[in-house]
């Protein structure tokens, strides 16, 4: 007689009535396997607690095979983060979405490939524009730069030659400028210290100097207010300028009021500092000014500090930079006493009718045509 096979999962079973009991235990876990997501481990760790709590009595060695399956199940599958949980979450929405959309027709392609392509070259012309304007950006850096180190090195060596004092060669005449309307006078004699200057620039007509500070320059005058705004001592173009004398003042027949001007500069070169008289403290500190004309020598007190602006020629009001002569006693005064009443504070200098003034002059920030001024008499020896 043949003996008849009781395996059931593997396990082999020596009666007919644990193999049917075998057969229950194999049906109810593969019922469970069917509803179960062994992926999940929050799934299976439930399932396994409702085992241990006799749910599913199993009758059979079947049960606890089924139980160390579980177990397995639940060490060898990692972790799942609620990060990971919503991505997946996510993945399967974004793929249902997707199922769900229409599929786009032909032309519709077309149009987002071209709507593609103008973007990309968006792009790629936004790409070309920054770089083209860092490099315009370098450019005008490194020419600034230049410009900003050849005017110091045309100063120095205007400031060099005057410290030569070089000596005119005897019998040749002095040189005096050429520029001048109403020419030199004959009997006025160039100061040593500029002859050999005038040999380089026969514009030069003085020296504007503070003690302390880097004003220190040679002081020009052309036939216009423009040229020397944008040209050096050695006529190139030069950005930093040229510190000059206005265009309708006088040195040969000095007028009442000598007007220089300069930039200011963001460097602080030129005029650049010369705003820090808008402290009175500073003023104190530097209470004179030191101008020469290419014929005499000159020492100045500040008098006034001011803000002004260039105005329209309809505007009536007091304009510091047409005060270059005054014709009377009264016209002195009157403006004296505008300026005294612009300046932002009281240094006890005064002038009388008769007196030279200087005035420097450049450009102030505050507000559209600003400009900064300062008022000095000059020192009677």
């Amino acid at each position: 007689m043949t003996q008849k096979d009781y395996t059931v999962e593997g396990r082999r079973f020596r009666t007919a009535a644990e193999y049917a009991l075998a057969l229950k235990d194999k049906k109810i876990i593969e019922e469970l396997r069917r509803k179960t997501d062994f992926s999940d481990r929050e799934a299976v760790t439930a399932l396994l607690k409702e085992i241990r709590a006799g749910k599913y009595p199993f009758q059979t060695l079947l049960g606890e095979d089924f139980l160390d399956e579980l177990r397995g199940i639940l060490k060898a599958a990692p972790e799942q983060s609620q990060r990971g949980r919503r991505k997946i979450a996510a993945g399967k929405k974004e793929e249902a979405d997707r199922r769900r959309r229409p599929e786009m027709s032909g032309e519709m392609k077309q149009r987002v490939e071209e709507e593609l392509q103008r973007q990309e070259k968006r792009r790629k012309l936004t790409i070309a524009l920054c770089s083209l304007a860092a490099a315009c950006c370098l450019g005008y850096f490194g020419v600034y730069s230049w410009q900003h180190y050849r005017s110091e090195q045309v100063s120095e060596e205007f400031r060099r030659r005057k410290e030569m004092s070089a000596v005119t060669a005897e019998g040749t005449p002095p040189p005096s400028p050429l520029y001048t309307l109403d020419g030199p006078e004959e009997d006025r004699e160039v100061l040593e210290e500029y002859k050999n200057l005038l040999n380089r620039n026969k514009t030069l007509i003085g020296w504007v100097k503070i003690d302390d500070t880097n004003i220190d320059y040679p002081v020009v005058q052309a036939l216009d207010n423009e040229y020397y705004l944008k040209h050096n001592m050695d006529q190139e173009y030069d950005k930093n300028g040229t510190i000059f004398l206005d265009k309708d003042c006088s040195i040969t027949k000095p007028s009442t009021n000598f007007i220089i001007y300069g930039h200011h500069m963001k460097s602080g070169k030129m005029f650049g500092k010369l705003d820090l008289y808008q402290e009175e403290e500073y003023c104190k500190e530097h209470p004179r000014i030191r101008f020469d004309t290419i014929y005499e020598k000159g020492t100045y007190e500040v008098m006034y500090v001011f803000r002004s602006r260039v105005y329209s020629e309809e505007e009536i009001v007091f304009k510091y930079y047409q005060f270059i002569d005054a014709n009377s006693e009264q016209e002195f005064r009157s403006c004296m006493e505008e300026m005294a009443s612009l300046s932002l504070y009281d240094t006890g200098v005064t002038a009388e009718y008769g007196d030279q003034l200087l005035t420097l002059s450049t450009c102030d920030y505050q507000e559209k045509n600003g400009r900064f001024v300062v008022v000095a008499r000059k020192i009677k020896e």
